[in-house]
């Protein structure tokens, strides 16, 4: 499948999020040089490639969980929290609480 280059920075920039950590739609635009949280979202949206791209560990800037497979609530919803739940994150209220698990893409994150 041919994906459009922003797409692909995107998704490669996606893929550096290790498991057991989370960041923000906000952040991975930052790290791609992107003004816009929403254009990174909608193209997670259309995540062809999951789960090698590993959209599920995207969440908002609130810290709240944000969409999963073009949805806001349902069990996509449902799917992106347990996969989360799965590699250790943790979660009140449907929100991210715990902040030792954000991935800034700062280097001293790396795995």
């Amino acid at each position: 499948m041919e994906v459009s280059a922003f797409r692909q920075k995107v998704f490669n920039a996606t893929q550096e999020i290790p498991q057991g950590k989370v960041t923000t739609y906000k952040l991975l635009a930052a790290a791609i040089d992107c003004d816009s949280s929403q254009a990174v979202g909608q193209a997670l949206k259309h995540n062809p490639f999951a789960p090698s791209v590993p959209c599920h560990r995207v969440v908002r800037t609130d810290l709240s969980l944000g969409g999963f497979a073009g949805k806001t609530e349902g069990p996509e919803i449902k799917k992106k929290k347990n996969l989360l739940l799965k590699e250790g994150i943790r979660f009140c209220d449907n929100r991210f609480v715990d902040p030792s698990h954000l991935f800034t893409f700062d280097p001293d994150d790396a795995v």
